[in-house]
């Protein structure tokens, strides 16, 4: 056989990044179709470039020539004509493609093509993006002018050096505070709050408003030879997140008080504790873990010292009452520690530690992706003691004090300072702050722990398998008060043109924007790729999403409480693959704000809220023209939103009730809205343009809550079985006002898991109540519960047997009649 000429290895499902207005593939073609894409052209680092053999067209991929584009990339390319198989390497990469398999590997680690290579004559074709990110560069896709862009990823300047570092805050003008940090605010300088980071939530995705959107993680119960068993609910379905509960089918992993208890579940009538995970002696916290088939990564935080206590020196004695002679040890400055340890868990009854992980910083969120686990974490740069006075050029042992730093038992059990020549900064937004994302891989132990440091924060993270994204929001002033105009209560309702000497002035507004970076996950390595930002602040991961290779993300932009041109509005954005604009809609419910966001594929939904509770869904099938297709407004609002199937979602929040203020009359009355019990909808957008809740379940009144609210993690849901569950705390009225509204707490009545079967048909139909808390319990409570070791935080299921778990106690319930069959108190 003749050797295939290889020309051109850049492996880029151009599903995504090549399609035309519509988000259609270019090309309708059938499974074993192709068609010439001889109208596409192709610039190699802003150079145009020609092959012999055009593009094909295969169900909607784009499928390249090899060696050329490979080698032009530096990458060396062999041909095993036995094998049919081709092998690429570059630096430390090595990549093993066989023709007519989708199956490849790189450096020893499965991966999966978006199609197979094939051969064109005696020209081997691959899919393009693959190779782009395998080695480097970004892909990108003109619809104008139908062009694929190949370019080096985004190159960021280092800070270089201690000093550099002290100069580049000073420039940025930051004042360090315990716990954030804060831009010194001037009329004519720009300002950034950095917020607190959170743990949130965001969304799967879908291929497209005709087919059902990708199911959630745990909608797909997994296999064990107890049978199905439930799964963590997830952001995005292969993208696990770490949670206070896991279970392999078998056994239950939960961080409990401090401990991590393993507890054989199944059969439920031998469940029993197998072994506790003590951190006795050690400042560590547990807050949350991943469990696999061998390992179990238990993830918290700890505190270390940052200078040497040998160091410091002791301060004089101190003469005590009665003559006695103290000694007082200096108060030494610590820092925040995120902690992973890694177990081998092949003996439940006694897991073996195998190593820890320590990242400087405050936690921020994480991820495990296959064998692959990611860690980020924001640590504050403790710019108030870089900018004492220098007393000369500070010493390395001083730099390195102040560098983030990261320890990695696998490597050595010290604490390794990053070079400041390996920190990178963004140049528009230099923080007395660092983020910090370490990863590993737990099938190669013995490697080194990856970590990455810039200079910045991350308070927002989203995920697909192959890339994350770290949302922070900025802050800059657009009107500013002048100091010496305060606001006089004599002033008038309305400004006039001699507004400013009566003394009234509006007051000062802000503009915030949401700068997004984006990061490539490979096999437990991150590669800076590029940045983009949008008008508006996120509320959570919800309010992100990438589809096709599209970034999508909502923000609310301007204060509810303004009435002028700055009062809130939202908004939805699209980006493309280097994070550069490609279409919007803004301007949605003016006067609210974003409640809740939920993608599917290529429509998104949207609640704001101040007085009433609209939905909106938006249409995303053409990412440069996004559509409001409909609203719906109903009393209450959703803070969490769960796809049930392509044309329904549930929504979980709160009902309100909105009533007018006595004393103010029309034409413009004035309205107070109350919230009440914890309200479930189930929503039909069949007919897009005319959303309607189908049905509705309130809990409670007043006072009732739920972690769901707060936590998606909290929520157990399956399709497949009709099967949705929750925990939450009840309160009920003791009001009997003829309005049927509550203004304050009712009385506490109930703590624990509500049960339902859901279908379209009937609705939300409560089958279970089902509580830890004993009868005694329940009365000692009175009127407010403020929880107890007894409080369920968590549901799940294994085969017929449906859990609940608290810190004191895991209870067994038949998945059928719900009937209660074993309980197991928890030490």
């Amino acid at each position: 056989m003749k050797k295939p000429i290889l020309t051109g290895l850049l492996v880029v499902a151009m599903a995504a990044a090549l399609t035309p207005p519509g988000n259609q593939p270019p090309l309708q073609v059938h499974a074993a179709a192709s068609e010439e894409g001889s109208d596409i052209q192709i610039r190699l680092n802003g150079q145009p470039f020609r092959d012999d053999r055009n593009p094909l067209l295969v169900e909607g991929v784009t499928l390249v020539p090899l060696r050329n584009i490979a080698e032009a990339l530096g990458a060396e390319v062999k041909w095993d004509e036995t094998t049919q198989s081709v092998l690429l390497r570059k630096d430390t990469s090595e990549i093993v493609l066989t023709v007519g398999s989708a199956d490849a590997v790189k450096n020893g680690q499965p991966i999966r093509l978006e199609a197979a290579p094939r051969l064109s004559g005696d020209i081997t074709m691959v899919p393009l993006r693959f190779i782009g990110e395998s080695f480097d560069t970004l892909v990108t896709w003109n619809d104008a002018t139908r062009t694929v862009s190949i370019d080096p990823l985004q190159a960021l300047p280092t800070v270089g050096s201690y000093d550099n570092l002290k100069a580049l805050l000073e420039k940025t003008q930051v004042v360090s505070g315990s716990t954030s940090d804060l831009r010194l605010f001037r009329e004519n300088s720009s300002t950034a709050v950095m917020e607190k980071s959170e743990t949130s939530n965001a969304i799967s995705q879908s291929d497209s408003v005709a087919a059902a959107p990708a199911a959630p993680a745990e909608a797909k119960a997994k296999q064990s030879e107890s049978g199905e068993y439930s799964q963590t609910n997830t952001q995005v379905e292969g993208v696990d997140e770490a949670d206070v509960v896991k279970t392999d089918g078998t056994y239950m992993y939960q961080v409990n008080r401090g401990r991590v208890i393993i507890t054989k579940a199944f059969p439920s009538n031998e469940m029993k504790v197998e072994s506790v995970v003590d951190f006795d002696g050690q400042s560590f916290r547990p807050s949350e873990l991943y469990v696999d088939d061998k390992h179990m990564i238990v993830i918290g935080t700890t505190n270390r010292n940052v200078n040497n206590p040998a160091a410091e020196p002791m301060p004089a004695p101190v003469e005590a009452p009665g003559g006695v002679m103290i000694k007082i040890a200096p108060v030494l400055p610590s820092s925040s520690v995120t902690k992973a340890v890694v177990y081998d868990i092949t003996d439940k009854s006694a897991p073996k530690k195998q190593r820890e992980l320590e990242l400087d910083g405050n936690y921020v969120s994480s991820r495990k992706i296959g064998d692959a686990v990611y860690l980020i974490t924001n640590k504050n740069a403790r710019y108030s003691f870089l900018a004492k006075p220098a007393t000369g050029v500070a010493t390395e042992d001083e730099a390195k004090k102040h560098a983030p730093s990261y320890r990695d038992t696998a490597v050595s059990d010290e604490w390794k300072a990053i070079d400041y020549g390996e920190i990178r900064y963004f140049p528009d937004s230099p923080e007395a702050n660092y983020m910090l994302i370490g990863g590993f891989n737990l099938s190669r132990p013995g490697q080194a722990m990856d970590v990455s440091a810039y200079l910045g924060s991350g308070q927002n993270v989203f995920a697909s398998e192959n890339n994350l994204y770290a949302a922070v929001s900025k802050t800059e002033p657009i009107r500013i008060m002048p100091a010496e105009i305060r606001h006089d209560s004599a002033a008038p309702a309305t400004p006039g043109p001699d507004a400013r000497i009566q003394g009234w002035v509006e007051p000062p507004a802000y503009e915030r924007k949401t700068v997004v970076y984006k990061f490539r996950l490979e096999q437990g390595k991150t590669k800076f790729v590029t940045q983009g930002d949008a008008p508006g602040a996120v509320l959570n991961q919800f309010s992100m999403d990438e589809h096709n290779g599209i970034f999508r993300i909502a923000t609310t932009k301007g204060d509810m409480w303004r009435t002028d041109e700055n009062t809130s509005k939202n908004n939805l954005y699209t980006l493309d693959e280097a994070l550069k604009p490609l279409g919007k809609i803004e301007g949605i419910a003016p006067g609210e704000r974003i409640y809740s966001v939920r993608f599917m594929g290529n429509r998104a939904y949207m609640v704001t809220f101040k007085n009433t509770d609209p939905l909106f869904a938006l249409d995303l099938t053409n990412p440069a023209n996004p559509t409001v297709l409909g609203a719906l407004k109903i009393p209450g609002f959703s803070d969490y939103l769960h796809p049930y199937d392509e044309n329904h979602l549930i929504g979980f929040g709160k009902e309100t009730v909105e009533v007018p203020v006595k004393g103010v009359k029309n034409p413009n009355p004035a309205t107070m809205v109350y919230v009440q019990g914890m309200k479930l909808s189930l929503f039909d957008v069949t007919d897009v343009s005319n959303p309607v809740e189908k049905h509705k379940e309130v809990i409670g009144s007043r006072g009732t809550d739920s972690e769901l609210l707060r936590n998606h993690k909290a929520l157990l849901y399956s399709k497949e079985t009709n099967l949705l569950a929750f925990p939450v705390t009840v309160y009920e009225s003791t009001d009997s006002a003829a309005d049927g509204f509550t203004t304050g707490s009712g009385k506490f009545s109930f703590q624990g898991a509500y049960v339902y079967r859901l279908d379209l048909q009937s609705g939300f139909d409560r089958k279970a109540s089902i509580t830890h808390i004993s009868e005694e319990e329940k009365k000692k409570a009175g009127n407010g519960w403020y929880g107890s070791d007894r409080n369920v935080e968590r549901i799940l299921y294994i085969g017929d047997t449906l859990y609940t778990l608290s810190k004191g106690m895991i209870k067994a319930n038949d998945l059928s009649t719900f009937v209660e069959k074993d309980s197991l108190t928890l030490p």
